[in-house]
């Protein structure tokens, strides 16, 4: 007996869509991200190794975040391609919050 399975795949048109909605999302993240890493390096001190690492990998967390999980999802049904790419945004956020903690409680340690 020989299975033959059927290859569910969404159209285009939905795959850019889904895609693009939720990139505005992940481009809020590496706008934001970007703002505080230009504003931590004017100030007087300016950042030490720390803190550039810190900000530059806040910046290309939510890229990364965005294209594993387009890589993952863009051939499953709809809603399971939503839902990867949520989750997606829903680690970017924790990940974000992290950054957020960490830079907040140790000011110190991130400037020269």
């Amino acid at each position: 007996m020989s299975s033959t399975t059927l290859k569910r795949t969404n159209p285009t048109w939905l795959v850019v869509a889904i895609a693009e909605v939720f990139g505005l999302f992940y481009a809020y993240a590496v706008w934001n991200a970007l703002g505080n890493l230009i504003q931590a390096a004017q100030l007087l001190t300016g950042l030490n190794a720390l803190g550039w690492f810190i900000w530059i990998f806040a910046t290309v967390f939510p890229i990364i975040a965005f294209g594993a999980a387009l890589a993952i999802g863009w051939r499953r049904p709809a809603h399971h391609f939503i839902l990867v790419m949520l989750t997606g945004l829903a680690l970017t956020a924790v990940f974000w919050l992290n950054v957020v903690a960490y830079t907040t409680l140790n000011t110190a340690s991130l400037l020269n």
